[in-house]
C-alpha cells in the first residue's frame, strides 16, 4: 500500500503540515512509522480524508502538453470488470471517473491511495503517475 511523508499528504489535501499532525494526534489520520523512523500516512486513510476537502494539489509532473484540465488526487477506487476497469479520482472538490483497460491499472499500478493526474482532453480521460515506469 502506497504511503506518504506529512508534508507530501499536507501539499496533496492543501492543508499544512501542522494541519495533518493535528489530524493524525486527533485520530481522524492513521500513520505509522516507516523503516527509517519516519511518520508516514497511509495512501488509502489519505484517500478517504481527500474525500472530505476540497483543495486541489498542484500537479507534480513537470510534462508539457496541450491538454489544460488536469486533476491531482489520490485514487479513491478501482473496480475491475474483465478486461476493462473504472478508476476514480479525488482531487480536491472534484470526483473524475476513468474507463481504462486492467490491463492501463497494472501498468500504472494504480491502487486505493496511489498519486494520480487525470488529463481530460475533450472527452477523454487519460491517468498519469508519477515517475516513468519501464
Amino acid at each position: 500500500m502506497p504511503q506518504y511523508r506529512i508534508s507530501e499528504i499536507a501539499r496533496l489535501l492543501g492543508v499544512s503540515d501542522d494541519t495533518v499532525r493535528r489530524w493524525i494526534d486527533g485520530g481522524s489520520l492513521a500513520a505509522t512509522h516507516d523503516e527509517s523512523g519516519r511518520l508516514v500516512v497511509d495512501g488509502a486513510d489519505a484517500a478517504r480524508r481527500s474525500v472530505e476537502l476540497a483543495d486541489a494539489a498542484e500537479d507534480p509532473s513537470s510534462v508539457a502538453r496541450s491538454a489544460r484540465n488536469r486533476f491531482v488526487g489520490l485514487v479513491t477506487r478501482v473496480q475491475r470488470d474483465g478486461i476493462m476497469a473504472q478508476v476514480d479520482i479525488q482531487a480536491g472538490p472534484h470526483r473524475v471517473v476513468s474507463l481504462m483497460s486492467a490491463e492501463a491499472v497494472d501498468d500504472l499500478a494504480l491502487e486505493v491511495g496511489s498519486l494520480a493526474v487525470a488529463v481530460v482532453k475533450a472527452t477523454t480521460v487519460i491517468v498519469e503517475t508519477p515517475g516513468a515506469r519501464a
